[in-house]
């Protein structure tokens, strides 16, 4: 047998881990470490966070971005793509066949007694993720406003877009004439330009049929602002696809939040059933490229770039802001999608339990997930 080549490395571990990677991104970022540092010595812990901090300064998933930036660091170019594809590949794959069991027997009750349970575990899973980054995100009151005023725009209505880069210019901004008065002012011109670009969306939508082409374009637009963390993607996904376009319900978004949740490799392999749902097997592919792709670009272009970033005091704020605005994003929309999850006494219990878990100790999602689908399956069962 031929000695492994450095990209046939690259593909072996990075297919490995996208099908293991269980717990999201701290967990496969975890999982890459132990890999790339302690087991193969790739990279230095300096340089495996030096990486780790380029990618939060991009948009795009950290997880596959990471895979693309240490696969490049191992085997080059051919490594930057086999690095990222072999980490999305097994994924797709697996909720693509996901998609399919649903589409097919997802009327069946016992499908619905499941997903039941699980709903309202996706609400505390993301209400704890929301949590966690709000402790590192939001560094002194001026963060805090701009988050506490992205929430209640956004649940007003306010267009995503316009909000994320709004939190990015007001941080800035204010930082530079020491003044938060700044973060008043400019709170109501971000509503006038998110009304503009939300009327202007809704304009094209209404002219469009659903068509391969708009899917595999709307993944490409949030694969392309998607900052802050996988699941900012729930307010895309939700202003997008339920609201402008009208493909999906608030059940089939939670059924597809729920579906990446389960499922190894990264979250936004939701892109893969929410195309499937909306155009079969060629929209599960257009939508995997189209939320992908950009971070595959992201990483090349940067690279070089990405050092100077931190270091200037303009775009650390700016970074700073775009982030917690996200972080407003996720609240707006984890508080609509609640309200379908959590419908009677014991819906609110198993949200409320697994939040407490999550917050309080360090279990992998994933458990707490099937638990909640084993609960409703059970209770169901019961209460007939």
């Amino acid at each position: 047998m031929p000695p492994a080549t450095p990209l046939r490395e690259v593909m072996a571990l990075f297919f490995k881990l996208g099908v293991i990677g269980f717990g999201g991104p701290a967990a496969h970022i975890a999982l890459m470490r132990e890999e790339v540092v302690k087991r193969r010595k790739w990279v230095s812990d300096e340089r495996f966070l030096d990486l780790l901090g380029m990618t939060n300064l991009i948009p795009g998933p950290n997880s596959t971005e990471m895979a693309i930036h240490l696969g490049y660091t191992r085997a080059g170019g051919p490594g930057l793509v086999a690095g990222g594809a072999c980490f999305v590949v097994p994924a797709m794959v697996i909720v693509w066949a996901l998609a399919w069991a649903y589409v097919r027997y997802g009327a069946q009750p016992q499908v619905g007694w499941l997903l039941y349970g699980v709903k309202p575990v996706i609400i505390a899973v993301v209400v704890q993720a929301i949590w966690a980054l709000l402790r590192t995100a939001v560094k002194g009151t001026l963060l805090a406003a701009v988050a506490l005023a992205v929430l209640a725009l956004s649940l007003i209505g306010v267009n995503e877009i316009a909000l994320l880069a709004a939190g990015g210019l007001v941080v800035p901004v204010a930082r530079g004439v020491r003044g938060a008065w700044v973060a008043a002012v400019a709170a109501p011109a971000a509503t006038v330009l998110g009304g503009a670009a939300s009327a202007a969306a809704q304009g094209v939508t209404a002219a469009a049929s659903v068509s391969l082409m708009m899917l595999f374009v709307t993944f490409l637009k949030i694969g392309s602002v998607l900052y802050g963390s996988g699941y900012v993607l729930l307010a895309f996904l939700r202003n997008d696809f339920v609201h402008r376009l009208g493909w999906l319900t608030d059940r089939q978004l939670l059924d597809a939040i729920a579906i990446g949740q389960v499922t190894p490799g990264p979250v936004l392999t939701t892109a893969t059933f929410v195309g499937y749902l909306v155009g079969g097997g060629a929209g599960a592919v257009l939508a995997t490229v189209g939320i992908f792709l950009p971070s595959f670009v992201f990483v090349a272009a940067s690279r070089p770039l990405l050092p100077k970033i931190r270091a200037s005091r303009w775009t650390a704020a700016f970074l700073d802001g775009v982030n917690v605005a996200a972080l407003g994003l996720m609240a707006a929309v984890t508080w609509e999608l609640a309200r379908a999850a959590v419908i009677d006494w014991l819906t609110a219990l198993l949200a409320l339990v697994a939040a407490a878990v999550l917050i309080r100790f360090e279990v992998n999602s994933v458990w707490l997930i099937l638990g909640g689908g084993v609960v409703g399956l059970l209770y169901r069962l019961i209460a007939g």
